[in-house]
């Protein structure tokens, strides 16, 4: 059995432009209430159901858990967001079983008292931290799914020089190149041909995108190694779990390695991360 972690507070991130989920904001805020947890919401999620919320980082510093509602696209959002506060976070799903938010509102209240019991887990997943660092500075960004480093435009292709512990490594020119953590290897990463990676496992992969040369494959690479991209085109993008976008160009580097403080999700202590995976990926139907 797991020692019950102390929660006294939930915050409270909605999917955005989604006003409709008022009424499931209620009740899950009544379920939580009722296991005598007080509930916070964010500023920009209240505003929206015309609830009075407060700030994200300051919700985010006083309580013992964030909790999604919406899909997976919300919690590796209030992933990236929280994550320098390394609070677990939970994914209740407003419509179908996410890979990521796993917990529907009929099942949250038999699930908070399991979690009052001791009956949970926290799985710990690997981020990716990249510096950028162009003429206008640098800049520190983490991704729970993938660095996309890619063309701006449709009409060209992209070079990307790429360095595995400052030695060179490979030149890839195509569309661009994923940089896919576990969590993210069914996501981009799994369309652009890349590896299913267990998510607990300590790993990236690197998965070229339409490589103009048909010898480029994927690579799977360890988590203490870290990666640097460089571009001797005058535009490129990097895009971070596909939600920020960042220029850079020749002279510029992107250096990306595991963060080292991993995400921490709250689950069931029966999840299944296989189950999910046959589900979503329909395995095994004729």
């Amino acid at each position: 059995m797991t020692p019950p972690f102390k929660l006294e507070k939930a915050g409270i991130v909605l999917r955005p432009s989604t006003p409709e989920l008022k009424e499931v904001f209620y009740e899950v805020r009544r379920v939580f209430e009722a296991h005598g947890i007080e509930v916070l919401i964010d500023n920009i999620s209240g505003g929206m159901i015309g609830v009075l919320g407060q700030q994200f980082d300051i919700m985010c510093a006083e309580s013992d858990l964030l909790v999604t509602i919406g899909g997976d696209g919300t919690l590796i959002s209030a992933v990236r967001r929280s994550h320098d506060y390394g609070i677990p976070v939970l994914g209740v799903h407003a419509g179908k079983l996410g890979f990521l938010a796993d917990i529907s509102l009929d099942e949250l209240d038999a699930f908070l008292t399991q979690v009052h019991a001791g009956e949970y887990r926290i799985d710990e997943r690997a981020m990716l931290e990249a510096s950028i660092k162009t003429a206008h500075g640098e800049k520190r960004v983490v991704a729970f799914n993938d660095i996309v480093i890619t063309r701006p435009s449709i009409s060209k292709m992209i070079h990307v020089e790429t360095f595995v512990d400052a030695k060179a490594f490979n030149t890839y020119f195509g569309d661009g190149v994923i940089v896919s953590t576990p969590t993210g290897s069914t996501a981009y990463n799994l369309s652009a041909g890349g590896p299913v990676l267990f998510p607990l496992t300590q790993v990236y992969a690197l998965t070229p995108i339409c490589p103009h040369s048909l010898t480029q494959r994927p690579v799977v690479l360890p988590g203490h190694f870290d990666v640097e991209f460089r571009t001797p085109d005058q535009s490129a993008l990097a895009v971070v779990d596909g939600q920020d976008m960042y220029e850079f160009g020749a002279g510029d580097t992107i250096r990306i390695s595991l963060a080292q403080h991993p995400a921490r999700l709250l689950h069931r202590k029966a999840f299944n991360y296989f189950d999910v995976l046959k589900e979503k990926l329909n395995w095994g139907e004729g």
